[in-house]
């Protein structure tokens, strides 16, 4: 039988209806078989990281339990962001939805499109604050406590945001 193992999805929107791309997210993973959402995070507006000048995002954190591969998983993500119009012209640019396998379990992939744990989770705040919020004792495999990296990271760009709620499928 396959080792079901805890994931962390990281989802993003600064184009659009972000709440809205974020909320289909959640559902469109909610309705992945053999996925299970354990957790979901607050939502946070942050600051754009890289790329060129663009609008706030707003991100979330999905923990959920699994049995899928780290390419399975990839390759869901990808359909997601496709059904909501995703397109990559620019690195870092803006987008309608990015949904990023963080980790999976303890396992490492490395591999031209895939690298799990994501390669710049340890030094992402948008990613570390609503993660350390859906799982204060979650911990990023090699790097280590999800609580304890964040204390190192300049977290003024990411803001909650109590007024706007995802719906958890819990």
């Amino acid at each position: 039988m396959t080792e079901v193992r805890r994931v962390v999805l990281a989802l993003g929107s600064n184009q659009g209806e972000r709440l809205a791309m974020l909320q289909g997210a959640v559902d469109a993973l909610a309705d992945t078989p053999d996925l299970a959402v354990l957790a979901l995070s607050p939502v946070y507006e942050t600051d754009p990281v890289g790329g060129p000048e663009q609008a706030d995002y707003l991100n979330a954190v999905v923990v959920a339990a699994s049995p899928h591969a780290p390419r399975t998983l990839l390759e869901r993500a990808l359909a997601i962001e496709d059904a909501f119009d995703r397109t990559r012209d620019v690195r870092w640019g803006p987008r309608t939805l990015d949904v990023d396998v963080v980790t999976v379990g303890d396992l490492t992939v490395d591999e031209p499109d895939l690298v799990v744990p994501h390669p710049r989770a340890a030094q992402r705040a948008f990613v570390l604050v609503p993660w350390c919020d859906a799982d204060p004792s979650a911990a990023l495999p090699g790097a280590g406590p999800v609580a304890e990296l964040l204390a190192s990271l300049d977290t003024s760009g990411v803001r909650r945001r109590d007024d706007l709620v995802l719906e958890a499928p819990l």
